[in-house]
């Protein structure tokens, strides 16, 4: 959840005289089918254990492309386009064209979960992705978050596939080196390097598209390596490719990881359906030093009454090491290690509470009693008697073109906390303390918190005939 005070969602748009990253040509590569491999597990190999050997000629770019080249992927695609006709008043049929496009993606899970841009895989009717031993799948889109400009598609690998490491977008330096990897042009697994030429670059395509935060680099981006990975000097990814300025020289941008990662950890949860684990979870990252590898956990901050995560005793503050067999980096990990889980399953989870390590386990056995929750919904119409439905930016770009969207207020209760604190009926809700509010969910969030004490009196934020306004809600919602 972003930070209201810097409005720092980080939503992402297409900048102005820039173009995505992928492309578009005539003729589709060739593709084998691969001989079956025996499915083998794969050791862990966190960033941390990584070694490099820089030299004249075996420096870090070599390095780095060696370590992950296998967990980096080929994208190509094929989509119906119909072209308008000369004349507008001609009413012959216009012949559908097929264009095939191009694209990369970066390896989440072994089993054949990649991460991609949106853009990769919109409205295409036919998904292929070569790995980089020339192993060629068809691949389905599972999941999408087109706001992110983010997708997750599946393959069925005969193998085990490795995992690309994450690094970190928070202590980028500028100037620092960066490699890119990707599919540009069709040329697979192309290789460039360059340096970090900017951090939190805003760019913006027409006044309804724009992104904004992005990592400018000077690396060559060319069409085709869309989705792909931008990395640092230690293998670790910190961005991914979004898009190119059109007509530059080596003006190129990628989405920070750090944005990255909670998105992704979305679209997984949502692919994994099934029970909601109940988990409000936070990624943090540390560096001891600036060549040091980074170390990211994932910190649980809430637990949802009732849930599944409730029943097996997590608490606030408790670091989730391992779920099962999979050692837990990201939120990415806690998604995808749940994965596959049938009603019934019973999953160990090691968490480390307080410096000391505790053994728990998750289970959705339908024997186990899960208290019914309110929906987040229903936590607004009790705590606050608002009904609330989201709205996008469009609805509240007049009282601030910061603003990534909202919460529009369809019903206020008489006497409620909202009445009284002056929430009228019509307002659009922006914010309360200092998180933005562009779903229910992110409400539940805020009154459900731990620290929910703290922040009473509780300040809100709301837009109103085109104006930014802001009051507190006092007592005990």
């Amino acid at each position: 959840m972003a930070k209201l005070l810097v409005w720092a969602r980080r939503r992402f748009l297409i900048p102005a005289g820039l173009t995505a990253a992928v492309g578009l040509g005539t003729a589709g590569p060739v593709f084998h089918t691969p001989k079956a491999h025996a499915e083998v597990g794969l050791p862990e190999v966190a960033p941390a254990g990584r070694s490099f050997t820089p030299g004249k000629r075996r420096d870090e770019v070599v390095d780095v492309y060696e370590k992950v080249k296998d967990a980096v992927v080929n994208i190509h695609s094929e989509r119906t386009v119909t072209a308008p006709a000369d004349d507008p008043f001609n009413r012959s049929p216009v012949r559908p064209q097929q264009v095939n496009g191009m694209g990369t993606g970066i390896v989440l899970d072994p089993r054949g979960y990649i991460l991609t841009n949106f853009h990769v895989v919109d409205e295409v009717h036919a998904l292929r992705v070569r790995l980089h031993d020339g192993a060629g799948y068809t691949a389905r889109v599972v999941a999408t978050d087109k706001e992110a400009d983010l997708a997750l598609i599946k393959i069925d690998p005969a193998r085990a596939l490795p995992v690309m490491p994450f690094g970190t977008s928070s202590d980028l330096m500028v100037g620092e080196p960066v490699i890119a990897i990707g599919n540009a042009y069709g040329y697979e697994h192309t290789v460039t390097h360059g340096r970090v030429s900017f951090k939190g670059r805003d760019v913006s395509l027409n006044k309804d598209t724009g992104y904004k935060g992005l990592i400018q680099t000077s690396a060559p981006i060319n069409p085709g390596n869309s989705g792909g990975p931008l990395l640092n000097v230690l293998g670790e990814l910190v961005g991914v490719n979004v898009a190119i300025r059109a007509g530059a020289q080596n003006i190129g941008f990628a989405l920070p990881i750090d944005f990255v990662v909670g998105r992704a950890a979305e679209m997984v949860g949502r692919r994994r359906g099934g029970p909601r684990h109940g988990l409000v979870v936070k990624n943090e990252v540390t560096r001891e030093a600036t060549e040091s590898p980074a170390r990211r956990v994932v910190i649980v901050e809430a637990v949802e009454t009732g849930s599944v995560a409730a029943a097996a005793g997590f608490k606030p503050g408790d670091v989730v090491d391992r779920v099962e067999d999979v050692a837990v980096f990201t939120s990415i990990d806690l998604e995808r290690a749940l994965l596959g889980k049938e009603t019934g399953a019973k999953v160990p989870v090691k968490v480390s509470r307080g410096g000391a390590p505790v053994a728990l386990e998750v289970s959705f056995d339908p024997a186990v009693k899960v208290v019914a929750t309110s929906t987040p919904a229903d936590v607004a119409w009790k705590r606050l008697g608002v009904k609330v439905q989201p709205v996008g930016r469009e609805a509240v770009a007049k009282a601030n073109d910061q603003l990534h969207g909202g919460l529009l207020v369809t019903e206020v209760v008489v006497g409620s906390a909202a009445a009284t604190a002056g929430i009228q009926k019509g307002d659009v809700l922006v914010g309360l303390h200092q998180w933005e509010t562009l779903r229910p969910d992110d409400v539940a969030f805020v009154l459900n918190h731990k620290d929910f004490a703290s922040f009473l009196p509780l300040k809100y934020f709301l837009a109103r005939e085109g104006k930014l306004k802001d009051g507190w809600i006092n007592g005990t919602p």
